[in-house]
């Protein structure tokens, strides 16, 4: 038994099988032994090898502080949000661009696909006419081409690269030694032409270039993130994340944007927040070093305010950044936070205005001015000022209201020609397509054969030929700056009007005032003839891409009855951009309601508003303050705007419409326009008349009518004269006589009329009440100008008089609190987070002006009985005193109207600027105060003067021309 088992053992250690065994289990605990050191003993060192760990310090972003009426409604806030961002996380190498761009592209789909949108606050747009166009002007546009060509300075541009259209600029970014944004003509030949823009749409190529642009700002610095899309919905998180792999570089952060509450009220004061520009980047950091400060707390990836209190306060608002050392990998993503240091919240910024009082001023202008343009609205195709006829009867055709449904955008018509575009659409695009090639035949006759001169032409091919040449002009075909407008010919055709068309691109030619290398041209050297062929095609391409040129076809296929006012009535219907009561559509359908009639039940009932239909008067601005202490109450201008849609990111889209409207949404008719002041200057002039002691209170001048003492006579706005008139008569009846003559005296010295010193005076004391420079307030404004020419006419607020309506505002409340002239504010008070007071603002007093008291008086008497005498203001129980002013700036045109008021006339407490332009007369504006006054003092129920419809108003009896 014992041999049979040694003889078992001996076989088993001494067999083949037995070797391999035992070299298996030795390899295996080898293999054991060297998986427990690299993964359990320095597993994690050869980890973060692996995943090429980085240590990097990165902002953390303080909270925007919040902005807030004087009674603690809030105005700014911040909400929330899910942004975007991308890193340079790809390796440099040949093919980066390509990686770069595909990463890009793809996130833009997926950001886009649910109905979101990316970045947009590059400095060039798409107009209406699908042309990349420059945002910005100016300086800005000088700043932000020496930015892209990578000058620091704008006075390195040369003249050629200033001159770089939008187009040129957005093919240097993209060509293959840039961005590489396109495709080769030869996909599989990297040596074949590189063609910019290729493969993508107009808006794909946009949204390329600013989001690279963006990175390419930060690329200095590796693993800083760029915006790419701010505000996305849960979806678009979802999508991204379940895509992060195929994303490099991208991720989804927490953020905040900025939320504007009843925005159109407030868009001119607030402003909006936007990217930082490296201007600005360089100007906040020497301010808040000025201010003991770190040099580098603005970066450029930061969002400041770029307008309006959110500019001006912006270091306030700002708050202070932190910061926090993180670990990321190679793909940018953090693995750990190491430090971190809190951010420190923003101050709140309370303002001086009241939001219940802004937004109740603002829909009393709506509603009053819609009431306005409905009285001037008749019914017939057009309307003709009769000769010598006062521009207070202008009307408004109704053919103008069908117009301004295509001019102004209120109709989308580019639908017309869609696929679902409705019956009416598809009819009204068919008759434009027959209209406009029976325009280009006329008009290629008239460029070959035809040579009619251009004042025997009918109306609307002068309209065509007259824009024809601006629009060559613009382009530079025709060289503005080679131009001899004494030039015989340059005469006849711009001022004679009695050569044709044809003759005079003719002559352009010869004079060499034609860029020809703007024409295809096919040869360097051309004859005459060949250029007048290429300018002729050039002119039908330019027109056929002009948008604004095409719209204008649809204004003369209603004068001549190609489609009809019930079809533009029909669009309306079709396209859904206004709500219509079913029974006003049904009843249009059925021909029971004229289309003249419906499109007044528009206007009525404000679902088209004064600013949609953008004719005169469209706009208007009212300015309220506190007269004894210089603070701004209300600041309106009409029409307002949505800035949500410019904060954050710009919206393209909306944008381009802001653009094009042409009621003008963006200027603040408070502060940045400016026109005469019309009779409200006459408390002025009474001041220089009575300090200079050419007039005295007792002094009474006989009103006759025309003033003979200067050629050409001017005249009252009564011609038959007022009769005998003091000061405080003078002013209840306007009466430019009386204030001729004191314009007179003040120029006159022994004898001697001296229109140099007579203006000299004027403008003494009307610096006296503020009028010779800006009113204080903290947004943008336009600085004034006193007039240069014509003491006499500028004694009654004409000349080259022009103010602001805030400027308007601070003189009337300088006459309201009988010499207190202050610097405006718009700034109450600032708070940190916590409510704490922080800072308080206070008006400063500018001057003192030094009258008598009688002088006052008399002024103070003559405003109130200027009010005494307007019927609609006999039922107010405050008295109230003002002074209107009516101004005309064109013949063609209804003149300005204006209204400066105070009230309680005993004890003054506000004072009320109304400038309505192109008004009609200063009687409107009064009665825009009238219910204001009514509001503010609650004379009258909310419910009452705010309807949500046009209010009708009485007749304007004033006309102080």
């Amino acid at each position: 038994m014992f041999h049979e088992i040694r003889d078992h053992i001996i076989n088993i250690v001494t067999s083949r099988l037995t070797v391999l065994t035992i070299m298996f289990f030795f390899f295996a605990g080898v293999l054991v032994y060297r998986c427990f050191n690299l993964q359990i003993i320095n597993g994690e060192e050869y980890l973060n090898d692996f995943i090429l760990q980085i240590e990097k310090t990165r902002d953390i972003t303080s909270t925007r502080g919040r902005i807030l009426d004087r009674n603690g409604n809030v105005l700014a806030e911040n909400e929330l949000a899910y942004s975007v961002k991308i890193e340079d996380v790809f390796e440099s190498s040949r093919n980066k661009n390509a990686e770069v761009n595909d990463v890009v592209y793809r996130l833009i789909k997926l950001i886009e696909k649910n109905g979101d949108s990316v970045i947009t606050d590059f400095k060039i747009v798409i107009d209406e006419d699908g042309d990349y166009v420059y945002s910005v002007d100016g300086t800005a546009l000088l700043r932000f081409q020496a930015d892209v060509l990578g000058y620091k300075t704008v006075d390195k541009l040369s003249e050629e690269e200033k001159a770089m259209t939008a187009q040129e600029l957005m093919e240097y970014l993209s060509r293959a030694k840039g961005f590489a944004i396109g495709q080769y003509e030869d996909p599989e030949d990297r040596t074949s032409p590189f063609i910019v823009g290729k493969g993508y749409t107009k808006e794909e190529w946009l949204q390329m270039v600013t989001i690279r642009y963006a990175m390419n700002l930060t690329s200095f610095r590796k693993y800083v993130g760029t915006t790419v899309a701010t505000n996305v919905s849960e979806k678009t998180v979802a999508v991204i994340m379940e895509n992060s792999d195929q994303l490099d570089g991208v991720s989804i952060v927490e953020d905040t944007v900025r939320h504007y509450i009843d925005s159109k009220y407030f868009a001119h004061i607030l402003g909006y927040t936007g990217k930082i520009s490296s201007d600005e980047l360089t100007d906040l950091n020497e301010q808040v070093v000025a201010e003991g400060g770190s040099e580098d707390a603005y970066t450029i990836n930061d969002v400041v305010g770029k307008s309006g209190i959110e500019s001006y306060m912006e270091t306030t608002l700002q708050g202070t950044k932190g910061s926090e050392k993180v670990v990321v990998d190679n793909t940018g993503k953090v693995i750990t936070i190491l430090e971190r240091k809190e951010a420190q919240p923003g101050a709140d910024v309370y303002l001086t205005i009241d939001k219940d009082l802004t937004e109740a001023v603002y829909n009393i202008v709506e509603q009053k001015l819609a009431g306005l343009v409905s009285s001037k609205i008749i019914n017939a195709k057009e309307f003709n000022l009769p000769e010598n006829a006062k521009s207070s009867s202008i009307k408004i055709p109704i053919y103008d209201v069908y117009f301004t449904m295509i001019n102004n955008n209120i109709l989308d018509h580019k639908h017309f020609e869609a696929e679902d575009a409705g019956e009416t659409e598809r009819a009204v695009y068919a008759a434009y397509l027959e209209y406009k090639q029976g325009v280009y035949d006329k008009l290629n006759y008239e460029l070959t054969e035809g040579g009619t001169p251009y004042n025997k032409l009918s109306k609307e091919y002068q309209v065509y030929q007259s824009n024809i040449v601006s629009l060559l002009r613009d382009d530079g075909v025709i060289m503005k700056e080679l131009v001899d407008d004494n030039d015989a010919t340059q005469i006849a055709w711009a001022k004679d009007e009695v050569i044709s068309l044809k003759e005079y691109l003719q002559y352009c030619i010869a004079m060499n005032w034609i860029d020809v290398s703007r024409l295809d041209l096919n040869e360097k050297y051309s004859d005459s003839a060949e250029v007048y062929n290429k300018l002729q095609e050039y002119i039908i391409e330019t027109i056929d891409h002009t948008t604004e040129f095409q719209k204008r076809f649809y204004k003369y296929m209603l004068l001549n009855d190609k489609i009809t006012g019930r079809q533009i009535c029909m669009l309306l219907c079709e396209q859904r951009v206004v709500d219509i009561p079913a029974e006003d559509e049904e009843a249009l359908y059925a021909g029971k309601m004229s289309a003249y009639q419906f499109m007044m039940n528009r206007i009525t009932n404000l679902e088209i508003t004064p600013a949609q239909l953008a004719l005169d008067p469209c706009n208007a601005s009212v300015v309220i303050t506190d007269v004894n202490t210089g603070d701004v109450l209300a600041m309106v201008s009409y029409p307002g705007y949505d800035n949500n849609k410019m904060a954050n990111t710009v919206d393209a889209e909306y944008y381009a419409r802001l653009n094009a409207d042409k009621s003008s949404p963006q200027l603040n008719f408070a502060t940045q326009y400016k026109a005469a002041p019309g009779s409200t200057f006459k408390i002025v002039s009474a001041t220089a008349g009575l300090m200079e002691n050419v007039i005295n209170l007792q002094t009474k001048v006989n009103c006759v009518g025309t003033f003979t003492e200067i050629t050409p006579s001017p005249r009252c706005w009564k011609i038959s004269g007022h009769g005998y008139e003091n000061v405080t008569s003078a002013i209840k009846d306007s009466c430019n006589y009386f204030f001729y003559n004191v314009g007179y005296q003040l120029a006159t010295s022994s004898g001697s009329y001296n229109e140099e010193a007579g203006l000299e005076t004027l403008s003494k004391y009307a610096d006296l009440y503020g009028l010779t420079d800006k009113s204080g307030v903290e947004i943008g404004e336009y600085a004034p100008d006193v007039s240069t020419k014509d003491p006499v006419r500028s004694a009654i607020g004409q000349g080259s008089n022009s103010y602001t309506t805030v400027g308007l505002a601070r003189y009337v409340t300088t006459i309201a609190n009988s010499g207190t002239c202050y610097n405006l504010t718009l700034l109450d008070k600032t708070t940190d987070s916590r409510g704490n007071l922080l800072k308080e603002y206070h008006a400063e007093v500018r001057n003192q002006i030094d009258l008598p008291q009688e002088y006052w008086n008399a002024f103070h008497l003559g405003m109130r009985q200027v009010v005494e005498n307007k019927k609609y203001f006999s039922d107010l129980a405050v008295n109230v005193a003002g002074k209107t002013g009516t101004a005309e700036q064109t013949a063609s045109r209804p003149n300005h109207a204006l209204f400066i008021c105070y009230a309680p006339y005993e004890n003054p407490e506000i004072a009320i600027a109304t400038r309505i332009p192109f008004g009609y007369s200063s009687d409107y504006a009064a009665q825009f105060t009238r219910d204001i006054i009514k509001y503010y003092y609650g004379l009258a129920e909310e419910d009452d003067l705010i309807t949500g419809t046009a209010d009708s108003l009485d007749n304007a009896v004033s006309n102080e021309m």
